[in-house]
Order: structure tokens, then sequence, then C-alpha cells
């Protein structure tokens, strides 16, 4: 995963735009206050699947890539299988680095 999307993940945690673990990922999905979720490419197949279903369900852009040692670093924590970004802005200067192969 780059440093450049890693780093964006740090700041939307450092002012409160970001949720982790599965729990609160898919809180901040169903509260629909949820711009943008990251899966790990680490997380279990089912996990990868509810996230897929939820996400599509709720039109909330989804992308699996990274390690959970990636997600969890960047964020401050130990491992994380899931974020969710919830800010707009964040998100879409996230999911720009992502598409762009960043």
């Amino acid at each position: 995963m780059d440093r450049k999307i890693l780093s964006l993940l740090g700041m939307a945690t450092r002012s409160r735009n970001l949720v982790s673990g599965e729990f609160m990922t898919e809180k901040a999905v169903k509260q629909q206050s949820a711009f943008l979720v990251i899966v790990s490419s680490e997380a279990s197949e089912n996990t990868k699947k509810m996230f897929t279903n939820m996400c599509s369900f709720y039109e909330v852009p989804m992308y699996v890539c990274g390690t959970m040692e990636e997600l969890g670093h960047c964020i401050g924590k130990e491992f994380r299988a899931s974020v969710a970004v919830t800010d707009e802005g964040f998100a879409k200067s996230i999911i720009e680095k992502l598409e762009c192969g960043a």
C-alpha cells in the first residue's frame, strides 16, 4: 500500500474522521456516515464478502488493499481488518490515490 494513502489514513485518524475494526466500520456504513471503506487483503473471505455486500447496498465505495499490519500501524493500532473514512474530503483524496495506483 502506498505511503501517501497510509499518511492520509493517519491524518483522518488524528482528525477523528476514521473508525476502525469490523464492528465500528459496520456501524458507520449502516448509519450512512462512511464515505469509504478499506478492507485488508488479509481479512477473511467472509469479512470481505460481508463488507462487499453491505457497501454495495449502502452505496459506499469499498477497496480491498493493504495488510492488517499496515492498516493498523498507520492509525496507531495493532492490526485492523477494516477501516471506514467518515469525512468526504479525506475519502475523495484516498480514492483518487487508490484509483491512480499511487
